[in-house]
C-alpha cells in the first residue's frame, strides 16, 4: 500500500470517528445532559459497596451511547421497547442498550470495510468506492442487532408455543382445585420455571400485575401482546370473558389445551410430509451415484477387460 492510500484510509477513519463523536456529543440538549449526569451520580451512589462485573460495565457504557443517539425518536423507541419485551428484555435501559449496540456494530463493520476495501482488485484504489463501502457497512452493521432481536423473539415464541398445552392443563388443575386466577397463574409459573422459563416469566409478570390491583383485562392483553401468539391471544380472550361474564373457565381451558395439542400434531405431520421432497435431491446427488457405481461397476470392469484383450 503506497503513501496516498495510507493517508486516504486515515482520512476515512477520522471521518467515521468524527461522525460518531458528533452523534454522541450533539444528540442531546444541555438540560438532558445535566439530567443524565444527575442520574449517573445517583446510580454511582447507590452502587457503592459492590463493584460491577465486566458485562454490566460494558452494558452501562453501551447504554450511555444509546441514550445520546439523536436518530431514534420516541416512536421508534416505543417500538423497540415492545420488541424487546417480546424477546424477554424488560429492563429500564434495554432500549438504550440496543440503540448503543446498533452504533457499536455499525462502527465495527465500517472499520472492517475500511480495512478490507483497499485490497479489492481494480476498484479498491478509488476513494469514492471506499467511502461508499464504509457507509454501506455502517448501515448493515446497524441492522444486525435488529435481526438478532427478531431471531430471539421467534425462538422465544417457539419455546412458549411448545409448553403452552402443559400450562393450560396445569391451569385446569389449579382452577378445579378452587384457586383464583392470580393464584393459579402464579402456581403454573412456579411449575414451569424449569420446563419453560420464558412462559414462566410471562406468567409471573402477569400475576404480579394482577396482584397489585391492575385491571385484569389490561394485564392479560398486555401478556398476549408481548408473546404475540394466536394461541395465547385465544387463552387471554377466554380468561377475559370468564372474568367479565362469570362463566366457568375449566371447560374452555380444557378445549384450548386439546386444540393446541392438535395443532402441534398437525404441524409435526406437515413437517413429516415435507421431509420426503426435501430428501429427493440429497438422494439423487449422494446416494444414487453410489448405488449405480456398486451395481454397474463389476460389469463395466469386465467390459473394459474384454475390449482390452481384443
Amino acid at each position: 500500500m503506497n503513501t496516498a492510500n495510507l493517508w486516504t484510509n486515515l482520512a476515512l477513519v477520522a471521518l467515521l470517528a468524527g461522525a460518531t463523536l458528533w452523534l454522541l456529543l450533539h444528540g442531546r440538549s444541555t438540560r438532558a445532559r445535566i439530567a443524565q449526569r444527575v442520574r449517573l451520580g445517583a446510580a454511582r451512589a447507590s452502587a457503592t459497596g459492590h463493584e460491577r462485573n465486566v458485562p454490566q460495565q460494558l452494558a452501562h457504557k453501551v447504554a450511555t451511547i444509546g441514550e445520546r443517539m439523536p436518530i431514534i425518536d420516541a416512536a421508534e423507541r416505543g417500538k423497540l421497547a415492545t420488541r424487546l419485551a417480546s424477546a424477554g428484555f424488560r429492563e429500564s435501559r434495554a432500549v438504550s442498550i440496543l440503540a448503543g449496540l446498533k452504533i457499536v456494530c455499525g462502527a465495527c463493520v465500517a472499520f472492517g470495510a475500511i480495512a478490507l476495501a483497499p485490497h479489492l482488485p481494480r476498484i479498491g484504489g478509488y476513494f469514492v468506492f471506499r467511502l461508499l463501502a464504509m457507509a454501506g457497512a455502517f448501515v448493515i452493521g446497524m441492522m444486525l442487532p435488529e435481526y438478532a432481536l427478531g431471531y430471539a423473539i421467534k425462538r422465544r415464541q417457539r419455546a412458549i408455543s411448545a409448553a403452552l398445552p402443559d400450562a393450560l392443563d396445569l391451569l385446569v388443575i389449579c382452577t378445579n382445585a378452587g384457586n383464583s386466577l392470580v393464584v393459579a397463574i402464579k402456581r403454573v409459573a412456579a411449575e414451569l420455571h424449569t420446563i419453560c422459563p420464558p412462559l414462566s416469566d410471562e406468567f409471573s409478570v402477569t400475576a404480579d400485575e394482577l396482584q397489585i390491583g391492575s385491571d385484569s383485562a389490561v394485564a392479560l392483553n398486555a401478556m398476549a401482546t408481548r408473546i404475540g401468539l394466536v394461541s395465547m391471544r385465544a387463552l387471554v380472550t377466554t380468561l377475559v370473558q370468564s372474568q367479565q361474564y362469570g362463566t366457568p373457565i375449566t371447560q374452555s381451558l380444557r378445549m384450548l389445551s386439546r386444540t393446541e395439542r392438535s395443532m402441534q400434531i398437525i404441524a409435526l405431520e406437515e413437517k413429516a410430509a415435507k421431509l420426503a421432497p426435501k430428501m429427493t435431491l440429497p438422494m439423487m446427488l449422494f446416494i444414487m451415484p453410489t448405488v449405480a457405481l456398486i451395481a454397474a461397476g463389476p460389469a463395466i470392469i469386465r467390459l473394459i477387460a474384454v475390449f482390452h484383450h481384443h
